[in-house]
């Protein structure tokens, strides 16, 4: 059987690197390429060990954990303790996602498969076959490619729920419960009284709102007429004026609500003042939140600490 040493140690650097650069990624550290190269490089020597005289030494868990240390605090240097077992475990982390990767495809792709008296057996060629370091060579980078991809997902919805908060709107005699989506593109105020407003999404709570509120608000002219039916809102009603890419001035028909609170953790915002708009689409085609805060609605408003 061949085993060819300089191909094994070169693919050994070659997967290190990108285990160092996917560490490097998900822990948002500062790339140092040659940091990264001689971190792989100290890793691939691991390969030289174990085809050495001292394979028993090389493979004890104490030698591979040293050798882990050195690679990190070589990749990444040593700020503080906390710093460099962040970056210890994540290493170790991205390591065992992407072999467990490259073992479960593998297996999920394994046909040459044998049952022998009730037992499954595999069958292994030398030290390896052209096919299994094609799936190597392929799979790898594709494994990943797909977990910093995967990873990014989970970064960005994380900071997208950071945003989402509970909200709690009293109006007269409606009480509602929303998710609201704290969205600084929101910069909708009320001319006159420079009052922020948030936007309802009403397709849900239409029932809950005077009909012909709801009327008027698809409807903006109906506000010039005299309305065949008066409702008990009027003096809540206000007129904010905005405009959408691609198009000319509008308006939304808002009203001025009792009050709001937005839950924040262990805090209670209480909205000293705002508007709610009506709004007549979907804001969140998945149902994540209701409505959509403005920014400055946090800002300007009183906090208490629940207990």
């Amino acid at each position: 059987m061949s085993i060819y040493l300089d191909v094994i140690w070169l693919l050994n650097f070659f997967f290190d690197a990108l285990l160092l650069l996917l560490t490097a990624l998900i822990l948002k550290r500062k790339i140092v390429k040659w940091r990264i190269l001689v971190g792989a490089f100290i890793g691939s020597l691991v390969v030289l060990i174990v085809v050495s005289p001292f394979a028993a030494f090389g493979s004890h868990p104490l030698v591979k954990l040293l050798f882990s240390i050195v690679i990190v605090g070589v990749a990444y240097g040593y700020k503080r303790f906390r710093y460099f077992m962040q970056g210890l475990l994540t290493f170790y982390f991205t390591t065992f996602m992407i072999g467990g990767g490259m073992i479960g495809v593998h297996y999920f792709l394994e046909f040459d498969v044998q049952v022998f008296d009730g037992t499954v057996l595999t069958q292994s060629i030398g030290y390896g076959n052209p096919i299994s370091w094609g799936f190597v060579l392929i799979g790898f980078p594709l494994l990943w490619y797909f977990s910093k991809n995967r990873i990014a997902d989970i970064e960005t919805k994380q900071v997208f729920y950071d945003q989402i908060v509970d909200v709690k709107l009293e109006i007269d005699d409606v009480t509602l419960q929303l998710k609201g989506l704290v969205d600084s593109g929101n910069q909708l105020f009320d001319p006159i009284t420079k009052s922020p407003v948030m936007i309802l999404d009403t397709t849900k709570y239409e029932a809950l709102f005077p009909k012909t509120l709801i009327e008027q608000s698809k409807n903006i002219e109906l506000l010039t007429n005299d309305p065949s039916e008066s409702h008990k809102w009027e003096s809540r009603v206000r007129l904010i004026p905005y405009r959408g890419v691609g198009q000319e001035h509008q308006f939304l028909l808002a009203v001025k609500p009792d009050q709001i609170t937005i839950f924040q953790g262990n805090e209670e915002n209480i909205v000293k003042k705002g508007l709610v708009a009506f709004n007549h689409t979907t804001l969140s085609t998945d149902g994540e939140y209701d409505c959509i805060i403005h920014p400055k609605m946090l800002i300007s408003s009183s906090i208490k600490t629940a207990s």
